[in-house]
C-alpha cells in the first residue's frame, strides 16, 4: 500500500487525448530531499516577508511540482495550501473551495502550472510570477463570487423578514435595485437611472412601483426627488415612519 508514502518509481503525466507527455516530476530518489527544502523553507518564511496568501500559493505549487506521492498529489497540494490559508487566518475552508473553483477552470490551472514549469530545470529556482498571478486571481473571483452570494442572501433574509418567509420574484433590473437599496437603504430616481442607465425613467419608476406593490419598498415624497426606502421592520419598531 502506497498511501501516505513516498513514491518509489518514476511517474509522469500524460495528455488524455493525445498520450503525449505534460509533465515529468523529479525522480523519485530526490523526493525526500525535495520535501526537505520544501519544509524548511514553508518553517522559515515568515509573514512580513511574504503574505500569507502567497505562500499558500507556493506551497500548492512546490507540493504539485515535487509529485512525493504516486496518487492524490495534486489535492494534497491543494489541501495543503488551504490549510496554510487557515493557520494564517483565512478561514475559507468553511465558505468556499479553491479545489472547486481549479476544477471548474481546470485548462487555465494546468496552463498556469506548465507555464511556470518552463521557467527553470530547478524546482525551487523558478520563476512563480505567472502561476502567482493566477493562483491570487483565482481566489479573488472566489471571494468576489462569495461577497455577492452572501449580499443576495442578506436581501433574501431581509424580505423573507418582511414577507413573513414568503418567496418572492424579481426581475434582474429589481434585483440590481434592491442590491443598492441593502446597501444604502435607499434609493432615489437618479441613483436608479445610473445602476440601470438603458431604460426609461417610466421602466424604472414601473419597477419601483411593482416593488412598492409586493410590500418591499415604501415612497417618500411626491415629486421627481422621492426616496424609495425599504419596508424592512426592525424588531420593536413599525414601519409607519
Amino acid at each position: 500500500n502506497e498511501t501516505g508514502h513516498y513514491r518509489q518509481k518514476e511517474v509522469v503525466l500524460k495528455d488524455s487525448t493525445s498520450g503525449q507527455i505534460v509533465f515529468r516530476p523529479p525522480p523519485a530518489l530526490e523526493v525526500p530531499y525535495y520535501i526537505e527544502e520544501f519544509l524548511k523553507w514553508l518553517n522559515g518564511v515568515r509573514k512580513e516577508e511574504v503574505h500569507p496568501i502567497l505562500v499558500a500559493g507556493i506551497v500548492l505549487y512546490l507540493l504539485y511540482s515535487i509529485h512525493p506521492f504516486v496518487e492524490g498529489n495534486g489535492r494534497t497540494a491543494r489541501g495543503f495550501a488551504s490549510l496554510v490559508l487557515s493557520i494564517k487566518g483565512y478561514e475559507l475552508k468553511k465558505l468556499f473551495s479553491l479545489e472547486e473553483y481549479f476544477d471548474t477552470h481546470s485548462q487555465n490551472y494546468y496552463e498556469a502550472l506548465s507555464r511556470t514549469d518552463q521557467t527553470h530545470p530547478q524546482i525551487f529556482q523558478r520563476d512563480l510570477t505567472y502561476w502567482l498571478e493566477f493562483f491570487t486571481s483565482a481566489l479573488a473571483s472566489e471571494l468576489e463570487r462569495l461577497k455577492e452570494t452572501i449580499k443576495d442572501l442578506s436581501i433574501d433574509g431581509k424580505l423573507k423578514q418582511l414577507l413573513g418567509g414568503k418567496q418572492v420574484q424579481l426581475s434582474e433590473r429589481q434585483v440590481k435595485l434592491m442590491d443598492y437599496i441593502a446597501e444604502t437603504g435607499q434609493i432615489k430616481m437618479t441613483e436608479a437611472k445610473e445602476i440601470i442607465p438603458m431604460v426609461s425613467e417610466d421602466t424604472l419608476l414601473r419597477d419601483l412601483w411593482d416593488l412598492i406593490k409586493k410590500g418591499i419598498l415604501k415612497k417618500k415624497g411626491a415629486t421627481k426627488n422621492a426616496v424609495y426606502l425599504l419596508r424592512v421592520k426592525k424588531e420593536g419598531q413599525s414601519d409607519a415612519n
